[in-house]
């Protein structure tokens, strides 16, 4: 509903999670108040370029790192471009069996991989603080159905 709302920016909703791709964005600062205006709620809105989606599609993030069923490649987009501490790679929790590693990070995008767990949650979590902002995550295959639609 709220991609119809949005339709003179020729907006397309992927998945349930707020995911939009908005393909006539004009003045990113117009978008964004739109977008808030349009929201029953307050939000930090998380956004990048979809060349920077690209780009990292092209420069192959996650080389030879495992995905499967138990392993999800994931990227999460910074809130504001980030003014991270952390040492790259790290793996969450220190030491032990890890449930969250982040294996880089361009510009907004934080990129690594993540075991099915219920304790992954939390540890994702701690991408905001490492970063020093709030960030929301999706999986690799949305951001490949992401890609799709901006190719096309």
């Amino acid at each position: 509903m709220l991609a119809r709302e949005l339709g003179a920016y020729d907006v397309v909703n992927v998945g349930a999670a707020g995911t939009l791709i908005v393909r006539k964005p004009g003045s990113r600062a117009k978008f964004l108040a739109e977008l808030r205006r349009k929201l029953p709620f307050e939000a930090e809105v998380a956004f990048c370029d979809g060349s920077d989606l690209i780009r990292l599609e092209m420069e192959n993030p996650f080389g030879a790192e495992p995905s499967g069923p138990d392993i999800v490649r994931f990227v999460s987009i910074l809130s504001k471009d980030g003014r991270g501490k952390a040492s790259l790679p790290i793996a969450l929790p220190e030491g032990g069996e890890w449930f969250v590693r982040i294996i880089g990070s361009k510009s907004r995008l934080v990129f690594g991989v993540y075991r099915r767990h219920m304790k992954t949650i939390g540890y994702l979590g701690q991408i905001d603080e490492l970063f020093g902002a709030r960030a929301t995550t999706r999986s690799w295959n949305t951001i490949l159905s992401v890609l799709r639609i901006l190719k096309a």
